[in-house]
């Protein structure tokens, strides 16, 4: 997978996650629920843009590793909005679907780096190394 295929649908999974918070209640709870899954999904593909960005090894894998704690999040909020029921469960699958998908991405781009770290990709740009060998 490209880089430019990630960092689009990262966006994307941020839009999707707006657009559903458009559609849950007009209560407190529901917006202090949107206000916290749009944070954390939008963090998401800015900080993954940030990574390919690094300028370093160690910088992309710490940015790389925020990428997983907010999709983490994002989960974590998306279940808390589902049970609460705030907005249909079988709604919420695709949403965390592919948060679940871009973490399980992101985890072995994670272990791929770090193995080429100790192999021999020194000065390759970390970006172009996960996505040359996390496929």
């Amino acid at each position: 997978m490209k880089p430019e295929h990630l960092i689009e649908r990262t966006k994307l999974f941020a839009v999707n996650v707006i657009k559903m918070t458009h559609e849950l209640p007009r209560t407190l709870p529901s917006r202090t629920l949107s206000d916290q899954i749009i944070r954390a999904a939008t963090s998401v593909g800015a900080n993954y843009r940030g990574a390919c960005r690094s300028k370093s090894v160690k910088d992309f894998i710490y940015k790389l590793k925020v990428v997983e704690e907010e999709l983490d999040e994002s989960v974590y909020w998306l279940e808390v909005i589902g049970e609460t029921h705030l907005y249909m469960v079988e709604k919420l699958y695709p949403l965390k679907g592919e948060a679940i998908e871009l973490m399980k991405i992101v985890v072995k781009s994670l272990i791929t780096v770090k193995n080429n770290q100790k192999k021999k990709h020194h000065n390759a740009k970390p970006c172009a190394i996960m996505h040359n060998n996390a496929q």
